[in-house]
This record gives structure tokens, sequence and C-alpha cells, in this order.
């Protein structure tokens, strides 16, 4: 039809797809273009799914009070006094996200780069998604100045910036913003009237949990939504399980109302059984919270590798905090990689599939410079099957696993090929790298 734009599908599903497809086929690829937490399920969330399989009915759009209670409970163990009417649950936190786009009038300030779904969303809202540097030690946020600074052109080409969305741990670069960094933004968004959208859905998955997570909910609380969910602290990906937090007040009232209005209209509930799961994980039984700890260290361990990996090939590369991603740059070997025929980050992902196998997100497709030589590296799918991702929590070093240490060889052996530089050896608990573990 004339006139129909034409927008590509969500790049790091689209290169899952193409996974599974060449994998079908018979090619090896390592992974790391997805940010899927493949954990074991716990037994627990099996049996709260099959007692809640019977409730078939629609339920209340926001949700459940007894799933509201739980996750307005799981917030306020996190220093965040929440009631059960200040929550939605819905099938994911993405349509929370989209949800509040169509909620939340004007334009969206972001940091560059940032997950590739936020700038898709504003533009299906209609809205412009305007991006903002991340500072030099962190990402999930802007550079305070350079928000500053996108504000006064923005507002001076006509423009009402509106909302900010901040992701504490941030999403793609495996980073948390230092609580100052945190304080000196949520400044920023209240002297310029700003909604906050905190995506706090890494928030379990920092490496060194004693370390905190400032959430700006708790520095200007009246303006401040926080989204989360299930699939990345506990792998449940497949069953669409999100929840939002709003203000207390009349902001957080009105922009409650708006996303379950757009709720009633784009997915009418959370399915019910998904409910009784929420009820049951939100309130973090002793196997939850363990399950927490496990999972961080396990993340923390096997991004730390791959940090070391891509330094040891000569990039420079933020040391990984939280979440389960690292965000290599390789601008420091622009000669020797120009000489190779890679210039940019298109050609940087496509050499190091074409080459090696080893499959990337590409910078430019998270909104950063297309001409920088960065990428997206997602470290959690190199945990191996069900009974090899379980050895791994268990694991006082993962790393040394030998399916574990396989892959990381083979990254290592791809970065080493990509920029002409001898690998730095894995450690390994055994001769043979790619032997299936017992």
């Amino acid at each position: 039809m004339p006139g129909l734009p034409e927008r590509p599908p969500s790049p790091n599903l689209a290169l899952d797809q193409l996974v599974h497809e060449r994998r079908a086929a018979g090619e090896s690829l390592v992974h790391l273009a997805f940010g899927e937490a493949r954990l074991p399920l716990l037994p627990g969330l099996a049996r709260a799914l099959a007692d809640g399989a019977g409730q078939t009915s629609y339920g209340p759009v926001a949700g459940r009070a007894d799933a509201r209670e739980a996750v307005a409970g799981y917030f306020a163990r996190r220093g965040l006094p929440t009631t059960a009417e200040q929550i939605v649950l819905a099938p994911g936190s993405k349509p929370l996200l989209m949800a509040l786009q169509l909620t939340v009038p004007g334009d969206v300030l972001l940091p560059a780069p940032a997950w590739n779904t936020y700038a898709p969303q504003a533009a299906y809202a209609g809205k412009r998604a305007v991006a903002v540097p991340v500072p030099e030690e962190c990402g999930g946020v802007p550079e305070p100045a350079a928000l500053r600074a996108a504000i006064d052109r923005s507002r001076a080409a006509g423009r009402t910036p509106a909302s900010l969305v901040l992701t504490l741990p941030d999403n793609p670069t495996g980073t948390l913003a230092p609580p100052a960094l945190v304080r000196e933004i949520c400044e920023v968004a209240r002297a310029e009237d700003l909604v906050v959208v905190s995506d706090e859905i890494y928030r379990d998955v920092l490496h060194d949990p004693a370390g905190g997570c400032l959430s700006p909910a708790e520095v200007v609380p009246e303006r401040t939504v926080v989204t989360t969910g299930l699939s990345k602290s506990l792998g449940l990906g497949g069953w669409r399980i999100g929840a939002a937090r709003f203000p207390d007040g009349d902001l957080g009232r009105r922009l409650r109302a708006g996303v379950v209005s757009a709720a009633s209209e784009l997915w009418s509930t959370l399915a019910g059984p998904m409910q009784h799961v929420a009820a049951y994980a939100f309130a973090e039984p002793p196997e939850v919270a363990e399950r927490l700890r496990a999972a961080a260290r396990l993340h923390g361990a096997v991004a730390r590798a791959v940090h070391r990996i891509a330094l040891d090939a000569g990039a420079v590369c933020r040391p990984p905090t939280g979440a389960f991603y690292v965000y290599p740059d390789f601008g420091p070997l622009r000669a020797e990689l120009a000489a190779r025929g890679v210039t940019d980050s298109a050609s940087l992902a496509r050499r190091l599939l074409d080459e090696s196998g080893v499959v990337v997100l590409a910078g430019h497709l998270l909104g950063d410079a297309p001409d920088a030589l960065r990428f997206k590296a997602a470290t959690s799918l190199l945990y191996g099957d069900e009974r090899q991702q379980a050895e791994a929590l268990a694991a006082d070093d993962p790393v040394r696993l030998p399916h574990i240490a396989g892959q990381l060889t083979r990254i290592a052996d791809a970065f080493a090929e990509l920029t002409g530089r001898r690998p730095a050896p894995v450690p390994v608990s055994a001769p043979d790298l790619l032997e299936p573990s017992r």
C-alpha cells in the first residue's frame, strides 16, 4: 500500500531466528546476539504454573490483587514502599514500555547506545527519540551536560521532550550508573519536568549485589515509573511476565490510568496462569532468592571472562558489573581492521559471523555511531543445555567448565582472527575444550 511505512523487525530477534535456522542447517555458531537468560526452570515455578492452569478467565486488566501485592512487596524490599494500587502486570515489560510511550505526550530522551526497542517504540507512538551519549564510565544514563544540551536543542526546534528512559543496570553495556550520577540525572529530570522511565529488569542481575542499585524512584519518586519482569532474573523470557510500579500521587495515578487504558485495548490482561507464577516469584520464596544469587554469580563470571578476552584482543571495554553483556570498542585497532575491510559496526559484525561463526549485535543497531567499531555481546547463551546450566550455576568457577571454556576459546580465536593478535589462553579443566562436561 503506498505510504505504508516499512519498519524492519527487531534486530536481536531477527538474529536469533537466523541463528536457529543456520544451526538447523548444521552450522556451528557462537550466539552472542540475544539477551536471553538460559537457566533451568525452578520446580516451584513449574508447580505455580500448573496450579494456575485452571485460571482461564480474563481477570482485571491491571492484574489480580494477590499478584500485584507480591510485586508491591518486591519493590518494598528494595527500598521503594509500594501499594498494590501502584502496580500493573503485563505479558512482559516490553508492552508496558510501549503503553507508556502511548500515554506520555512529547518526545523521549534516550541514552546512546540503548536497547534496540526504545527508539522503534517511540516511532510507533508517533514520537521522536532523542539520543544522548552516555558517560565514559557507564551506560544506561545520558551524560548530564549532553542531556541538558539536547533538551535545549529540542525546545529551540519547537519539540517537546517530555520523558527520559534510563536502564539500571544497562543493556547493552553491562554497567550500572553510580548513585551520584543517578542523582544528577534525576535533578535534570526534575528541573525540566520530565517523566522518568526506569527500566530495572536487570536489577537482580547485579554481579555484586552488595553494591546496591539506586533507583531514580528513590530520588524523584513523584515522577518515576519503574518497569521490571522475570525474563532476565529467572530465565522466564518465553512466559512473558512483566510489571510496572507507578508513582504515588496525582501524576502516578494519571500515568497508571493511561497505561491500563492502553492495556485494555492491546493485551487485555496478563494470562491467568502467569499471574499465579508472578504471585509466587515476586514473593521471593527461598528457592527464588537462592536462584537470584546463583544466577548473578554465573552471569558475572562469564561476562568478566568475555570482557578479558576483548581486552586481550586490543579492544577497550567498560568492566561489566550487571546484566550479562559486554560492549567492546575495537576503535584502537581501526587501522588494522580497515586493512581487513572492517570500517564500521556493520562490517565488524559481518566479519565475525562470516569468518568465525560468532554472532554479535552491531552497535549501530543500538543507536551508536555507525562508524564506531563497537558491538554488544550477550554472554547468557554460553551456559549449554539445561543439565550444563545447572552445573554452571553450582560451579565455583564456571568459566573452567569445558562446555563454557570451549565457547570462550572460540570467541578468543574469533577476536584474534579479526585483529591478527594471538589470543590469550582461556583457563580450562579438561584438555578437550569442546568435550561435553560429564
